[in-house]
């Protein structure tokens, strides 16, 4: 079973907060945080989209509603929501883990531009259905069935069901992080399990590499995978572990297939479930999922090594307003990333805004002083994304 240290709940707060949106500014570049607010019960499921000034700061844009109801946790790892930027379709997909619905939102007009449901098992009610994008095909991993859903990706953010495959860990874990590239996925199972696919055809075919992860094999199975990252060449997969240290893992993948991980330790903090390399692949963002700090760690493209780097201090309101950290943005899609942004879970569930320096091997991560901002439509947010993304 998936390693109960993943998963999170709380009650919705049994009020209705209303907000009015800011309109965008017309003719403007569109640059946007956005969140999978993944509201439980009565309350249906948004996405909250923020704009991105100047110098990083986000303010709230609009809110668009989505079919489905959400579960106010499950997996940290697992992104619900996911960007696409391409020649012809700027979109934002979003899960809805009750029904397992996922929505296609066109960033020009910030209106749903179509939905759909893969078969009937498939669904996020446990722990959430994560995402993975690329210019053709929107893969879901849904954490009831362990099934990985592809689907077309069509014109005006519209998508098509094609099919289904079933997958499970070495120890009966569900999937849980996924990350595409090329014509590979590389995905974790939350039971010490990791595996890798083609998916040049689609739907994903298994490579014949499931093995368990180094650190899983050496912490007699007190740490985990979960998050997942690939460097912009293919050549190596990183995992982030779920674990009582700042667990990180690489694998060489320029074979195609999946090599025993290495694995660092590269800091104090406990928990490296959610991690992302900037832009300029030198420094890898780990947010301290059981903690209240995000760490960076430096990191070699050209080898694959990690060494530590530096942490921030004690995030604002940890323990009072928001319990764990989660998914990670950036503001820009160049050196460092700018900005860092944090998911804050909790009932008060809010977005950290985090400033980095790096020169000379040396870091430093900075909270701003506006920060966090608040999400007022989330009890339980744990995924957010930038627009534009990242470009691998």
């Amino acid at each position: 079973m998936p390693a109960k240290l993943l998963r999170c709940r709380v009650v919705p707060a049994l009020f209705l907060l209303c907000i009015f949106p800011i309109a965008a500014m017309a003719g403007s570049t569109p640059s946007y945080v956005v969140t999978n607010d993944d509201s439980p019960g009565f309350f249906p499921v948004s996405a909250t989209f923020y704009g991105v000034g100047s110098t990083g700061l986000l303010t709230l844009d609009k809110f668009v509603t989505l079919t489905g109801s959400g579960i106010a946790g499950g997996y940290f790892n697992a992104n619900r929501v996911v960007a696409l930027n391409s020649s012809n379709n700027q979109c934002i997909f979003a899960s809805a883990a009750a029904n397992g619905e996922i929505t296609g939102i066109s960033v020009s007009t910030l209106e749903i531009g179509g939905s759909a449901t893969g078969s009937s098992s498939d669904t996020g009610l446990s722990n959430g259905v994560g995402l993975a994008v690329n210019n053709q095909y929107l893969y879901a991993g849904y954490t009831d069935s362990s099934n990985i859903g592809t689907f077309q990706v069509q014109s005006g953010c519209s998508l098509t069901f094609i099919s289904d495959v079933a997958t499970t860990g070495l120890q009966g874990g569900f999937i849980s992080g996924m990350k595409i590239h090329g014509n590979m996925m590389v995905v974790t199972y939350g039971d010490g399990s990791i595996e890798s696919f083609n998916i040049a055809n689609g739907p994903p075919v298994p490579n014949g590499d499931q093995q368990n992860s180094t650190a899983y094999n050496t912490s007699q199975g007190a740490s985990y995978p979960n998050g997942v990252d690939i460097t912009q060449d293919g050549h190596f997969a990183i995992f982030g572990d779920t674990a009582t240290s700042n667990s990180i893992e690489v694998s060489d993948i320029s074979s195609g297939k999946l090599a025993a991980t290495v694995a660092y330790n590269v800091g104090a903090q406990i928990n490296s479930s959610n991690i992302m390399l900037s832009p300029d692949e030198t420094l890898l963002y780990i947010a301290n999922t059981q903690g209240d700090a995000l760490t960076a760690a430096f990191f070699n493209a050209t080898t694959g090594a990690l060494t530590p780097g530096c942490t921030s201090n004690n995030l604002k309101a940890y323990g009072t307003a928001w319990s764990y950290l989660a998914g990670i943005a950036t503001e820009t899609n160049t050196g460092t990333g700018g900005m860092i942004y944090a998911a804050e879970f909790g009932l008060k569930s809010s977005i950290a805004m985090i400033q980095v320096a790096s020169a000379n091997g040396k870091c430093t991560l900075t909270e701003s002083t506006k920060s966090p901002v608040f999400d007022p439509d989330s009890q339980g947010l744990l995924s957010i994304t930038s627009f534009p993304p990242r470009s691998f």
